[in-house]
């Protein structure tokens, strides 16, 4: 196989990385419709799921291996480019010390609200004007984890493809769809919905426990500061309350959603 370009890149001022750089804006990632991901792992996955890799940015310590050689093709095979960066600047791309030698420009994904189907055991999460992008890609991971067939984001929920969420997401974010929606949508929406809607409220006196594994289910959680705002809450048939300690602070989002997940969606085979 040639080589993956014959120029290594070393300045930041070359347009190929100004470009990658602008993708650390959620303008620069809506403008060119794309965002990033590091680490050959995480990027063979993507190809393996179809997603196509724009572009392939490999540091002069790459290396090599089928694992590379599977990233390379696949970006090449979807009418991607290849280039090769110095350590350092590779360092620069990824601001921080512990780089990864492989990062690509992914094509995003949007899936349509009609994707959003009732059927048995199929479970969907939707979350209201999340705000963390570390919980939000935690969510993504856990949702990965446990089988979720998609995520609705409702509102104005935090971009799932910014870097910090596409890192805590651990490379899940190309194996969940995601679907968005304003409230108004989502209302608007939801009364077709052919399953049940469980949503966690600090006034609902049921538990987790409570609740059978098997129907179709959307699992609906809301922000981190006030959680599901009434307008939301009133579409749930069953709303619940994870027990804490007296007098402990509430959990974090991403942890609460997986207690929540574990409870409607946990895999039977797991």
């Amino acid at each position: 196989m040639p080589e993956p370009s014959p120029v290594v890149i070393s300045s930041a001022a070359n347009p190929e990385i100004k470009a990658l750089r602008a993708l650390e804006s959620k303008k620069g990632r809506s403008e060119q419709g794309a965002f990033l991901s590091e680490g050959l792992r995480h990027v063979v996955e993507a190809v393996r799921r179809g997603w196509r890799v724009r572009r392939l940015v490999l540091s002069e310590s790459a290396g090599s291996g089928a694992l590379l050689r599977e990233a390379i093709e696949g970006c090449r095979a979807g009418g991607g480019r290849v280039l090769t960066v110095t350590d350092e600047l590779m360092t620069r791309v990824a601001r921080r010390d512990n780089a990864q030698s492989v990062i690509a420009v992914i094509e995003q994904r949007w899936a349509p609200l009609d994707t959003v189907r009732a059927g048995p055991g199929v479970t969907w999460l939707a979350l209201e004007g999340i705000r963390d992008p570390g919980n939000l890609g935690s969510i993504v991971r856990s949702a990965d984890a446990f089988g979720v067939a998609g995520i609705i984001l409702i509102g104005h929920t935090v971009d799932p493809y910014s870097t910090e969420a596409v890192r805590a997401s651990m490379g899940s974010i190309v194996n969940v769809p995601l679907v968005r929606l304003d409230e108004h949508g989502y209302l608007d929406w939801h009364p077709g919905w052919g399953g049940r809607t469980v949503g966690t409220h600090l006034a609902a006196s049921d538990r987790p426990e409570s609740i059978t594994r098997g129907p179709p289910t959307l699992l609906v959680m809301g922000n981190e500061q006030s959680g599901l705002p009434e307008r939301i809450a009133v579409t749930c048939n069953h709303l619940v309350r994870i027990p804490m300690r007296v007098g402990a602070d509430s959990l974090n989002l991403a942890a609460a959603t997986a207690i929540m997940l574990f409870a409607v969606a946990a895999p039977a085979d797991a």
